[in-house]
């Protein structure tokens, strides 16, 4: 029953995917093919109607949010004076986000200092795998910045009329002076009314710090609560996330009915700018690291398959976790390595999170006709390499940080609007690249210690090899 299931879900996305590409040809050739604009809106909702078959067999959010971006399209198409009302809807999605900043910063931060930067018992395991994050982090941060300069994404998305003095924020020039000042907090509890990040930033790693140096009977209820409040604010993401469809579909359906269709054309470039910066950084940067720590390019890629497929379909780092641990300890990385690097870098190692919203902030940038200087970007890079710590366990958390940073920032937020519509397109890549990052980072550390075991890495390949054949 399972298996006939799988098929007919199968043959229903082949249909699915087919009829796109018809439509699309047709849509392309509507002049040749003498169509009016009623044939082709009965085309689109004969589309829309197998994509909503599909979504009923699949039953996941994954496959909701997808059709919601088709539907929006739809609706901003055909109705799109509805399309522009159903603004709020979108609106209160980004609310609900943005109400998760300073506690789910606060309590990563906190717990990731806390329990993993004990310098007594860290060791130089403990500073060479923070040095080597910050180095790929910021590697990856480059590449973004650069991808997005050079592909313009967001040049040419015309503001719609009406919005400039609701949504363009006044943006005061500011000495390096009164930068550097910005950053240190004032008063925590006014830090998160006004969503600075960078001030919660700072007081969180000052505050988890500070924990270090505490006895552990002291220590413990401050690190439980943090950690409590890590979880809640996970499943506080997910249930938010359960309006997501609702929240992107309305969005998209605003992009296009107010912006018209052409925007689409710069979020395709912006999802195509993105997949090749990352495809950049993995050939670039990781690939190098791995020969050069002589692991097997076949071994590695056959420990990370499985938990890397298991991300990018579940766009969560998080729940690759236990198969991620697994299969590198096969592949001849010691658990207490695995134990310490791996949950770490969850926290402070996010590659292709870091590459994103680099590329996102600068596209937001353009979008709304905001030159930033270099010096500018590096700044925000800065704070991005902070501020996109201990988000990789939640689906689309990543949402959160962007909007806090152009917050910060003084730059308009509707152009994250639009994002929003491929946002989870966007998210299977960059998660995707956050294990790879993650699994590399326990292999350059055992390498670095002396401990990665030769014998059980080979005996792993020719096991995995006769399995296979």
């Amino acid at each position: 029953m399972t298996i006939g299931m799988k098929i007919k879900k199968e043959k229903v996305l082949l249909i699915a995917f087919l009829s796109v590409l018809a439509y699309v040809f047709i849509h392309l050739s509507k002049s040749l093919l003498g169509l009016d604009k009623f044939n082709l809106c009965i085309l689109r909702c004969f589309v829309i109607s197998i994509f909503i078959l599909y979504s009923f067999m699949k039953k996941d959010l994954t496959t909701w949010i997808l059709l919601s971006i088709i539907i929006g399209i739809e609706m901003g198409l055909d109705c799109p004076k509805i399309a522009v009302e159903l603004r709020f809807l979108s609106q209160i999605f980004l609310k609900l986000i943005k109400t998760i900043i300073a506690p789910i910063l606060f309590s990563t931060l906190v717990v990731g200092i806390a329990s993993h930067s004990n310098i007594k018992q860290l060791g130089s395991m403990g500073w060479k795998s923070l040095l080597y994050f910050e180095v790929v982090t910021t590697l990856a941060l480059f590449i973004g910045l650069i991808a997005i300069n050079i592909s313009q994404a967001g040049v040419g998305i015309v503001m719609p009329s009406g919005m400039t003095e609701q949504q363009l924020p006044k943006v005061e020039s500011k000495t390096w002076q009164d930068t550097i000042l910005h950053v240190f907090p004032e008063n925590f509890i006014k830090s998160i009314y006004h969503g600075d990040v960078l001030p919660i930033v700072v007081f969180s790693v000052i505050f988890g710090i500070s924990m270090v140096f505490l006895e552990d009977k002291k220590r413990s209820p401050i690190l439980l609560f943090a950690e409590s409040l890590s979880e809640i604010m996970f499943k506080f993401t997910k249930i938010i996330m359960y309006f997501a469809p609702i929240g992107v579909g309305s969005a998209i359906a605003y992009t296009v009915g107010h912006m018209g269709l052409e925007v689409l054309y710069n979020l395709f470039q912006l999802l195509l700018t993105l997949y090749i910066a990352l495809l950049i950084f993995l050939i670039v940067v990781l690939l190098p690291i791995l020969l050069w720590i002589k692991v097997p390019l076949k071994g590695f890629v056959k420990a990370l398959t499985e938990p890397v497929s298991l991300a990018f379909a579940t766009t969560s780092s998080e729940s690759a976790l236990p198969l991620l641990m697994e299969n590198l300890e096969k592949l001849g990385v010691p658990r207490k390595i695995i134990a310490f690097v791996i949950p770490t870098g969850y926290s402070f190692n996010l590659d292709g999170t870091t590459l994103y919203l680099s590329l996102a902030t600068v596209f937001v940038a353009q979008a709304s006709g905001i030159p930033l200087s270099f010096s500018q970007q590096i700044l925000i890079g800065l704070t991005l390499i902070l501020t996109s710590k201990g988000v990789a366990g939640v689906p689309r958390a990543s949402l959160v940080i962007l909007l806090a940073t152009v917050s910060s920032f003084g730059l308009p937020t509707w152009p994250i609007l639009a994002i929003i519509g491929i946002d989870e397109l966007m998210d299977m890549a960059r998660t995707t690249v956050n294990v790879i990052g993650n699994g590399l980072a326990s292999c350059v550390i055992a390498r670095s210690e002396g401990e990665l075991n030769e014998k059980k890495m080979l005996d792993y390949i020719k096991k995995k090899s006769k399995n296979d054949s």
